[in-house]
């Protein structure tokens, strides 16, 4: 896979995130980012499905974060600086354990990201390595996925700025992306597309709200 995605210029980078799974929220994703960041997705919905004939379809999905930085409280008992106490909704926390294993309800899983940005130039779709954000433009994200004793492979794209040229920034990245099939022959699908927290979420044994 990584030699599948070395045509494109992309920065590297390792980390931990820790996904809240119990309890679950439909449409809610919280995590806690390489241990410096709260993050809060909110589906909005899909505007459908994207579809590259032959190598990949999967649903666009719709969402908005909020990312608030994070740091352990004090030892006397004071919050971390620039956080005020809000009560809207409440994550049972703790900092992960030093075994490696998160605290009760939260999911840690361990990345390695190659991004590769996929801006807009004179009306063309061209890759380069992450850079200032801005403008508008469509990252693709291949992860090697560590979690609960397995590894796993994940492919995500990423657009964004003006509403209405996003589909088009990410059904032009797309078909740059897959004009070269995957290792294997593989096609993933509908059934494959999910957030992390879905896919998290729902494998043997784990319990999901109505």
């Amino acid at each position: 896979m990584a030699g599948w995605f070395g045509r494109f210029p992309a920065s590297v980078e390792s980390r931990e995130d820790t996904y809240l799974l119990d309890p679950q929220w439909r449409g809610l994703s919280v995590k806690v980012r390489a241990g410096r960041a709260l993050e809060v997705k909110v589906y909005r919905g899909s505007p459908g499905l994207l579809e590259v004939a032959g190598r990949a379809r999967g649903r666009i999905e719709s969402w908005q974060k909020w990312s608030l930085p994070f740091s352990p409280p004090r030892q006397d008992g004071v919050g971390p600086v620039g956080w005020t106490p809000v009560r809207k909704w409440s994550f049972p926390f703790s900092p992960p354990r030093q075994d490696g294993v998160g605290p009760v309800g939260w999911t840690p899983v361990r990345k390695r990201r190659r991004i590769s940005q996929f801006p807009p130039a004179s009306g063309q779709i061209v890759a380069r390595a992450p850079g200032p954000g801005g403008e508008p433009r469509c990252e693709v994200e291949l992860t090697e996925v560590r979690t609960r004793g397995q590894d796993w492979w994940t492919l995500g794209f990423e657009a964004t700025g003006p509403a209405d040229l996003l589909r088009s920034a990410l059904e032009a990245t797309a078909a740059l992306v897959f004009a070269q099939a995957l290792p294997g022959g593989v096609e993933p699908g509908q059934d494959e597309s999910r957030s992390y927290a879905e896919w998290l979420g729902q494998w043997p044994g784990r319990k999901t709200d109505a």
